[in-house]
């Protein structure tokens, strides 16, 4: 408490002023916008123009408080220039500028961390995802999930991509077991929550769904209108699909074996120890039959391999458990409320 003087009628008269403890923060901020709206782009300056058109369009009139997240991942086209330009004439729209290419996940990372809508919805930028599939995609959020897909059921690629891009999502539909039909749309929207929980590195933008839906949220998939490339080339090669497999394999052990290594490990050494110690046995009755000799059969060096492997793998998943136990981190949990 402060003690603090006044004067009244000529006396000195005391008085105290109790002071209040400042109120807890909480750690997640409040959202500022109704709607924000994060558009990654690398080299699009012949289309920025348009798209902001386009979303100032849409947006304006559905009369809620929204602001439009650019995020240029290190352009050298003079994307930046024209952003700047535009964002001049419209306060709704910011500018993220990368001082070099990082790649998509990093702009989405980024652009997460500054958009302060209620819902974000995501979209590239060379005009091929429509910006009048944005108030369906909200009104989605509002009513039933915490992520909505876009699904480009109907595409204006080359076979080059549609047909590579078709098998990536089979695969990995089945591996994760979640019925996506295409994990790569640009067009997606999120809750507030799903963006601050998820953390997106490397090239895991592809896979936010299957990381949303391992969580807990509620993942939907919504049919969106596909638009032919107008200005340009795409800017990713094939050598993205091997990456998206090989990120796969990163999303599947991080998030399904961190925590349990030896459901990985243990399940590849007890593969390989059954299989080789069912062919060792095999010949082994065999040789006891004198049906066969040994020492002319590789098969049979194969089977003592493939226990050796086998009992390697059982061990590095013990050992991995072992670790992990040991460490005494404080597990994440992704917590939807709490009543009291």
């Amino acid at each position: 408490m402060v003690d603090q003087q006044a004067s009244v009628s000529g006396r000195r008269v005391r008085f105290q002023r109790r002071r209040h403890p400042a109120p807890q923060r909480s750690n997640r901020r409040k959202a500022l916008y109704e709607l924000s709206v994060v558009v990654p782009l690398y080299n699009e300056v012949e289309s920025i123009e348009e798209l902001a058109r386009e979303l100032g369009n849409v947006l304006v009139p559905l009369r809620l408080p929204f602001e439009v997240v650019f995020v240029d991942d290190g352009s050298t086209d003079g994307s930046f220039d024209l952003l700047k330009r535009i964002q001049r004439h419209n306060r709704h729209y910011s500018i993220i500028r990368f001082r070099r290419n990082y790649g998509k996940s990093a702009a989405l990372s980024v652009g997460f961390q500054h958009a302060q809508g209620a819902y974000i919805i995501t979209l590239d930028a060379d005009l091929q995802d429509d910006p009048t599939e944005i108030p369906r995609i909200v009104d989605l959020l509002r009513s039933d999930y915490d992520l909505v897909s876009g699904w480009k059921k109907k595409r204006f690629d080359p076979a080059s991509k549609t047909i590579p891009s078709r098998v990536f999502n089979f695969v990995v539909s089945a591996l994760t077991g979640i019925k996506i039909h295409d994990f790569n749309c640009g067009l997606k929207g999120y809750r507030r929550e799903v963006v601050r929980d998820i953390r997106v590195y490397g090239e895991l933008h592809r896979y936010i769904p299957v990381l949303a839906h391992w969580a807990g949220y509620r993942v939907g998939e919504v049919v969106v209108q596909h638009r032919p490339r107008k200005y340009g080339t795409t800017k990713f090669g094939l050598g993205r699909f091997w990456k998206g497999f090989l990120d796969l394999l990163t999303v599947l052990f991080t998030t399904r074996f961190f925590r349990r290594p030896l459901h990985l490990f243990g399940l590849l050494g007890l593969i390989a120890f059954i299989a080789g110690f069912a062919v060792d046995a095999y010949l082994s009755i065999l040789w006891l039959l004198h049906e066969t000799v040994l020492s002319n059969r590789p098969l049979f060096i194969v089977g003592f391999v493939l226990i050796i492997v086998g009992i390697q793998f059982i061990s590095i998943g013990l050992i991995g458990e072992m670790i992990t136990r040991g460490q005494e981190v404080e597990r994440e949990y992704s917590i939807r409320e709490i009543v009291k």
